[in-house]
């Protein structure tokens, strides 16, 4: 499955959470995987697409940056998929 992980940045966390990535990297658990990350211009979050079989397999992840990072998971699929399977109500 894929997820669009939004990182918003604690108060004043921006160049720890960089300081931390340089020193530790992404630091991942197994069957989560990096696909591509994007920054805010303002530095203030990141948009990180990742593949993983689960929601909760990103927590351990996640659990090693909240104490710099507030962040919201949302399962996406690409517009292809979506639009394969999509069933529409009359009227919709």
């Amino acid at each position: 499955m894929l997820f669009m992980v939004v990182e918003r940045f604690k108060d004043g966390s921006t160049r720890l959470v960089g300081e931390r990535f340089k020193r530790e990297g992404r630091m991942l658990p197994e069957r989560v995987s990096y696909v591509g990350s994007w920054m805010d211009a303002a530095g203030n979050r990141c948009f990180q697409l990742m593949e993983a079989p689960s929601a909760e397999a990103l927590a351990p992840w996640t659990h090693r940056w909240d104490d710099l990072v507030d962040f919201e998971i949302v399962p996406v699929v690409t517009g292809a998929e979506f639009w394969a399977s999509a069933t529409f109500k009359a009227g919709t």
